[in-house]
């Protein structure tokens, strides 16, 4: 999410921290997942809560508790991660269980870890090809995938899935978890494989077109999402994927009559009234010379084609209904307004430049990442400078002795106010600059690694800056003082 103003050297001094401080609560799930929120009520065996989508729910016995009243939520939705993180949010697939589930789940999780060698003796007694054997070597993998995930691990938890199928190939639980963690990690195509093989396995359930859906709107193929989603819907009500479809049809719609542009990352849509070809191929060329940088900066490289759409003003304000200030808009498509550009300006390559890196950075860290160094890291990659908001916050440091939490940056930013937007861009830019000046570019990657494995964001700062947040802030001010303030 890209903010109009480029300029906030004079902004007022007596900008304290607490004027950006909205309390909310965390969700904290039993995949170790934590969801930030407004609102959280549990009713009727479901936790709701609400976001930029709306008001969303999910099973309470997917939640491990919840922790009230936290000051960390900077508005009610997020742009940059929303994709992977409507995906995250998603309710998770049942459980897989059997009759002597309890069991096995107690043996293979007897001395609070993964007992890989009970594992193994199950998978020993599965040779002589008994199906209840191999029942329960397929139900002790999905108990071990459950207990990586309730760590972060979610890469271990994918490989015991994997494991589980060569077991249990036709279990459609089975096949349904896998799919959502390839969903999460932004590998929508060996989803679909997943979802295909369970959508001929149980052709009634309602939760494999459901997945079919996220894994089409991932992929762009936003016609095929919708007939999945209306699938979905026939076979069982379903807040999100009611949600999820109308916005998927408002897309469509609007984008009945636009042209078609790809290049090898990227696949574009554009309305002939916003931007001419001529126009779209530099638009093209431009996002792959960034595309290149991005991925060498972050050591990183997205699997799938990213989307990019290009409106005319009025269009772009309607499909994303986002507040005035938000000059353009990442939610798992980069969406610019371009009408009245005849060829590309530098203006124009920094939004995409902006944009692209939130692709990079939410599929990398798989949506976890905390909006302050989404939008910092962003503004670094554009090449822009903390110099022009460096006096304001020293200045305020001295009347007031606060700085801004970064724990109240964590949160969404889309319902800000564009005063307190700017506040915010500003101060993650300071904070990333001072990650990468005074140690490396490379520790932003180790951070966004850390994050990815399942570290929460100031963890991953403190493992890498040695500085938790308010360290880390102070040090901001030292450094802004020294550097800007001659």
């Amino acid at each position: 999410m890209r903010w109009l103003f480029r300029r906030v050297a004079c902004l007022l001094a007596a900008m304290a921290a607490t004027a950006l401080i909205a309390t909310a609560d965390t969700i904290v799930l039993k995949s170790g997942r934590r969801i930030r929120a407004t609102n959280v009520v549990e009713e009727g065996g479901r936790v709701s809560y609400e976001t930029s989508a709306g008001r969303l729910s999910l099973p309470l016995s997917s939640v491990d508790h919840v922790e009230r009243g936290n000051s960390v939520d900077m508005g009610t939705g997020s742009a940059a991660a929303a994709v992977t993180s409507e995906i995250s949010g998603s309710s998770p697939p049942p459980a897989v269980t059997s009759a002597d589930a309890d069991a096995i789940s107690k043996a293979v999780l007897a001395n609070g870890s993964i007992d890989q060698k009970y594992i193994g003796q199950l998978e020993l007694a599965a040779q002589n090809g008994s199906s209840d054997a191999a029942d329960r070597v397929a139900l002790a993998h999905h108990v071990a995938a459950q207990f990586e995930l309730q760590r972060g691990e979610i890469k271990s938890a994918t490989a015991h899935y994997r494991r589980a199928l060569t077991y249990s190939p036709d279990n459609t639980g089975l096949l349904l978890n896998l799919s959502y963690l390839l969903l999460r990690q932004s590998e929508y195509t060996e989803a679909l494989e997943c979802l295909q093989r369970a959508e001929r396995v149980d052709p009634k359930s309602a939760d494999v077109p459901k997945f079919m859906g996220w894994a089409y709107s991932g992929q762009n193929r936003l016609d095929l999402a919708v007939a999945e989603w209306k699938k979905s819907l026939a076979l069982r009500p379903d807040p999100e994927v009611e949600r999820a479809l109308a916005k998927a049809q408002r897309d469509l719609q609007e984008e009945a009559g636009y042209r078609e542009g790809q290049s090898t990352h990227f696949q574009l849509r554009y309305s002939g009234a916003a931007a001419p070809p001529s126009l779209v191929r530099d638009i093209l060329r431009t996002l792959e010379g960034h595309f290149n940088t991005i991925e060498s900066a972050l050591n990183y490289s997205p699997r799938e084609a990213i989307g990019v759409v290009l409106y005319t003003d009025q269009a772009f304000m309607d499909i994303t209904r986002a507040p005035g200030w938000v000059g353009a808009l990442n939610d798992g498509r980069i969406r610019v307004p371009v009408q009245g550009l005849k060829e590309m300006n530098a203006e124009l390559s920094r939004t995409l430049k902006h944009e692209l890196t939130h692709s990079f950075i939410t599929q990398k860290t798989r949506g976890r990442c905390p909006t302050w160094i989404q939008e910092g890291v962003a503004q670094w990659m554009e090449g822009v400078s903390a110099g022009d908001s460096a006096s304001a916050f020293v200045v305020s440091f001295d009347q007031t002795h606060q700085t801004i939490s970064l724990g109240a940056l964590e949160g969404p930013w889309i319902n800000l106010p564009g005063t307190d937007a700017r506040v915010a861009y500003a101060w993650s830019l300071s904070v990333v600059e001072v990650i990468v000046k005074e140690g490396s570019s490379e520790d932003i990657t180790r951070m966004l690694d850390q994050i990815a494995a399942g570290a929460d964001a100031q963890t991953a700062a403190k493992n890498i800056t040695h500085m938790d947040y308010p360290e880390l802030e102070q040090e901001t001010v030292r450094y802004l003082r020294a550097t800007y303030m001659h």
